[in-house]
């Protein structure tokens, strides 16, 4: 099993790549923040006391949560589209006998690779990045001059007890479709794309909105001195309701792509009708391209109504709702997420691209040429951008407008045009040229080859 691993990996560095980077993230963010954690402990009782602010560990812990929480679940959506890429070689192992508990142990065995290969260069980030913030909190006056980051190796070997956690547990989710069914079916199940969302995936998005709400909730009737908490609890809700758009993600994309495809279809008739019919026809391959996205437009969106919110609310009142070091951290957990779901956008968006190349040589046998699959291509792009910034700015709105209600009193948060339309324009240049750019790699070489699989 351990070669048949290996081998998938080799033969699919696209989406393993995504995988590698999504693990590496995550093992980096949990050893920095493990690292302060570290830090704050060990330094002396007076160098705590020198600190201006809410202290370190109040620092890593409010950083902490939600970028940990973000990096794992950019783990989960790279690996579950890391197999999905593998359903039609699983199946195949199924009919030669393979059992259900070997198919399993196959992609264990592909979680645990690929997190040790990224193991070492995640704990080096992050403790560069841990001395790097620390030095910064220190010049600010919020960490002591004492503190220093320890040299211990217990964040490094936690962060790697919980990228495998995480990993080998969303391995047994993912792969638990194709290790249940009949081999027979299991082919013909690889072949094919199911519109419909399982009733347990529909079911956990539900309890995951509910949740969101919840937060969000407890983040609106915060009182105004509390903002923080309110932020904490807003930004944790948008998470939250994020991972339901993920979970109910072949549903919603559909249902607002099928929005979209109209006017798409309308200008360009002909890129655009297949290009529709692709992203509608294919629910989960969608999903994985507009998720990432949904999390950049949401996680900035969030962060960016927040704190503008906050800045009009301290000023409207003559209160310390917010204060210089506030927005600092602030902006830096913006920046923090944000790079997170860039990587996931750039990475899942370029592999989703990649694993088309025999689709496009087959449009390419039946009359299609390079330049309309490139404007069929665009085409997509456009969708999946407007797709994912639609559902990213719902979020962002609900959590926005919870954090205002208990900022400012009411329900309707201050809104930065200007920063909003660059979120907007960040995730068009993250999405559009990666698509496009992998697009006009796949579609080279000679059809008839892709088609017979003598190219992979």
């Amino acid at each position: 099993m351990t070669s048949l691993a290996l081998g998938q990996m080799r033969r699919r560095p696209a989406a393993f790549l995504g995988l590698a980077v999504a693990l590496f993230l995550a093992i980096a963010t949990v050893t920095l923040f493990g690292s302060l954690f570290a830090a704050d402990v060990t330094s002396p009782t007076a160098a705590r006391k020198a600190a201006e602010g809410p202290g370190l560990m109040a620092i890593a812990g409010a950083f902490g949560e939600i970028a940990v929480l973000v990096a794992f679940f950019v783990v989960v959506n790279a690996l579950g589209f890391a197999l999905r890429q593998q359903h039609r070689e699983l199946a195949l192992l199924r009919t030669i006998a393979a059992t259900p508990r070997q198919a399993r142990r196959l992609v264990r065995g592909q979680v645990i690779v690929t997190t040790l290969l990224v193991a070492a260069p995640g704990w080096a980030a992050g403790a560069a990045g841990a001395r790097s913030l620390l030095a910064e909190l220190r010049r600010r006056g919020m960490a002591g001059p004492g503190v220093r980051v320890p040299g211990t190796p217990v964040p490094m070997l936690v962060a790697l007890a919980a990228a495998f956690a995480v990993g080998l547990a969303a391995s047994a989710v993912a792969a638990r479709r194709i290790s249940r069914i009949p081999p027979a079916a299991a082919l013909t199940a690889s072949s094919t794309e199911h519109g419909r969302t399982g009733a347990p995936r529909l079911l956990a998005g539900i309890g995951a909105l509910v949740g969101g709400g919840l937060l969000l909730r407890l983040a609106a009737t915060r009182p105004a001195e509390r903002s923080d908490e309110a932020g904490q609890a807003a930004l944790l809700g948008s998470l939250v309701l994020l991972i339901a758009v993920a979970l109910a993600g072949p549903l919603a994309a559909r249902v607002v792509a099928a929005v979209l495809g109209a006017p798409v279809r309308a200008l360009a008739p002909g890129a655009g009708w297949l290009a529709d019919a692709n992203l509608r026809g294919y629910a989960r391959r969608l999903s994985s391209a507009v998720v990432p996205v949904t999390l950049l437009v949401g996680l900035s969106g969030t962060m960016l109504l927040m704190t503008h919110t906050a800045g009009r609310a301290a000023g409207a009142t003559a209160t310390t709702v917010t204060s210089a070091t506030d927005t600092w951290l602030r902006q830096a957990e913006l920046a923090l997420l944000a790079c997170f779901a860039a990587v996931s956008t750039v990475n899942t968006l370029v592999a989703v691209t990649a694993e088309r190349r025999r689709e496009f040589a087959l449009l390419r046998m039946v009359g299609a040429t390079r330049p309309q699959l490139l404007r069929m291509l665009t085409a997509e792009a456009v969708l999946n951008t407007a797709v994912g910034v639609l559902l990213g700015a719902g979020v962002a709105g609900v959590a926005a407008a919870a954090f205002s209600t208990a900022v400012a009193g009411s329900a309707v948060p201050s809104v930065p045009v200007a920063g909003c339309w660059w979120i907007v324009a960040g995730a068009a240049a993250l999405t559009v040229p990666g698509i496009l750019v992998t697009g006009l790699w796949a579609v080279r070489g000679p059809a008839a080859e892709l088609v017979g699989g003598g190219r992979d």
